[in-house]
């Protein structure tokens, strides 16, 4: 029997194996993408909303799911299509870790924060369930 021949089984256990696992990385890009969103501990959760600091709006985190996620740093706002227009849009990035099982809601507002008592233009609010 050629080594090949025998080297075919074993690769195809390592494939299926391989197939199960949850990708490292999920990215939100979407406020309304978002459904009840089920993670592992350790994936890596990339939340990308539409921002236009300029306005006077900002993302407000109203939730950080902070019992089944740790951030992994402050906003990090820039400007994908690098227009260089004075007050042209461009997106909020903020980078989450799984760090332990159990459910939570990751939820943010935006919303001028001088405004109290004007309701948010928008509001993201994810379910986030952890195993």
């Amino acid at each position: 029997m050629s080594p090949f021949r025998q080297l075919l089984p074993l690769s195809a256990l390592l494939l299926a194996g391989c197939a199960g696992q949850p990708s490292p990385v999920v990215s939100l890009e979407d406020a309304h993408d978002c459904k009840p969103l089920r993670l592992v501990q350790g994936q890596e959760l990339v939340l990308m909303l539409p921002s236009n600091p300029t306005t006077g709006f900002r993302w407000e985190m109203r939730d950080g799911a902070s019992s089944v996620l740790r951030s992994l740093g402050p906003e990090v706002y820039s400007n994908p299509e690098d227009s260089g227009l004075i007050g042209s849009a461009g997106q909020s990035t903020w980078r989450f870790r799984v760090v332990q099982q159990g459910e939570g809601h990751l939820q943010l507002a935006y919303q001028r924060p001088w405004e109290k008592e004007v309701p948010p233009a928008q509001v993201f609010d994810c379910p986030i369930s952890a195993r």
